[in-house]
């Protein structure tokens, strides 16, 4: 099958790339599966023999995610059971996700105050992270930002006989994002019971306030567009990481059209500038392999704050 649009992950790493061992199945994806790893490090995968597509990684001090990328976006994984004789999994238009940490209350309380994430208490940051992926699947690979409605929490999560899991063929037919304990054939309870309304809130960019939500100080508004955005064309990382650039840019984006509008009195103090088509061609391209956020970003606030400058 013909696959579509970019197949690697902006700013995920490779250094633990399993496809040139494994190969895969070429796919048009329109399923997205959460699996926990149920550990607190990034997995070896029996050295790739049951690795998904990628690996989100929490990193709590910069709270971020670090993310892995095992194989294309469209090229099946190995993280799911695949019985023989039944209905596909790995294989069926999916692009699987592993996050670090645990959906196990007991695994939970047992680590203690080891740094870890427990998915279903899982800090927004980390929330926000794993929604910028998943709105950069819609973008990019139309994935749909629905699920099912029901995310059990572990352990009655786990078995097939769940409430949750999946007929064969309300799995053939499933377009969206599902975790691992809704999907047919296999017994797993994980990511358990994730906040999945936040989640695909935060993906649709539904929790951007109405402009009188907001009450910022005219100091930090202004902080706030120096920080995205310079008048000479350049995209401020305000996390100083290059590398995840578009991480910080797509969990900002939702907000980004909220600040722009109560800028105008910090930019009438600015001297008026007028941005060229250069510049903002400029901006589109530093958002280096993601041409759905350049776009975004240019015409979002490249064009608005420009307007108010040339004012």
């Amino acid at each position: 099958m013909t696959r579509t649009g970019p197949q690697r992950y902006p700013g995920a790493s490779t250094a633990h790339w399993y496809q040139d061992d494994f190969g895969g199945t070429p796919m048009e994806v329109n399923v997205v599966v959460l699996h926990t790893t149920e550990g607190r490090n990034l997995p070896d995968y029996d050295g790739g023999a049951t690795a998904p597509n990628l690996t989100a990684v929490p990193d709590l001090a910069a709270k971020k995610l670090r993310w892995y990328q095992h194989f294309d976006i469209e090229t099946s994984s190995r993280a799911l059971v695949n019985l023989r004789g039944g209905v596909e999994t790995n294989t069926l238009n999916v692009c699987q996700v592993e996050l670090v940490g645990t959906c196990d209350p007991k695994t939970h309380k047992a680590w203690g105050s080891a740094p870890h994430i427990y998915w279903p208490e899982a800090p927004d940051w980390a929330l926000v992270e794993l929604a910028a992926f998943l709105r950069w699947m819609n973008v990019q690979h139309r994935l749909p930002l629905s699920g099912p409605a029901k995310w059990p929490a572990y352990p009655s999560s786990f078995g097939k006989g769940n409430g949750a899991r999946m007929a064969a063929d309300e799995w053939t037919n499933f377009e969206g994002i599902c975790g691992h304990l809704h999907v047919v054939e296999n017994d797993h309870g994980d990511p358990g019971a994730i906040d999945f309304a936040r989640l695909i809130a935060l993906a649709q960019g539904s929790t951007v306030p109405e402009e009188d939500d907001v009450a910022l100080p005219d100091a930090d508004i202004e902080k706030i567009a120096r920080k995205v955005l310079t008048l000479d064309g350049v995209i401020v990382n305000a996390t100083g990481d290059p590398a995840n650039t578009h991480i910080a840019l797509a969990s900002a984006a939702r907000n980004i059209e909220t600040v722009v509008r109560r800028t105008e009195k910090a930019v009438a103090a600015l001297p008026a500038v007028e941005l060229t088509d250069t510049q903002i061609a400029t901006l589109a391209s530093a958002v280096a392999g993601n041409a759905a956020l350049a776009e975004l970003i240019a015409e979002k606030v490249a064009v608005k704050l420009a307007e108010r400058l040339a004012q």
